[in-house]
């Protein structure tokens, strides 16, 4: 399959979710509604287990390693 016709077949399968999760929300909203307010708490572990890169050390030294330092001399 070449890369143009996996882009389009992407682009269709996205296209079609997209419309099918809107009819499925629309005729549902009263009941997705009702999960909001968990899915805030569960978007609180998430962020803290994907998004760790931006926290600022928490207690751990950045030590450099000495294998990776030019010899002295």
């Amino acid at each position: 399959m070449s890369a143009r016709l996996r882009s389009f077949a992407l682009m269709t399968l996205v296209a079609v979710a997209a419309a099918a999760g809107f009819w499925l929300l629309r005729d549902h909203w009263g009941h997705a509604l009702g999960f909001a307010p968990y899915l805030l708490f569960l978007a609180c572990p998430l962020m803290h287990l994907f998004m760790r890169h931006g926290h600022g050390g928490h207690g751990h030294d950045h030590v450099q390693d000495s294998r990776n330092q030019p010899p002295a001399g």
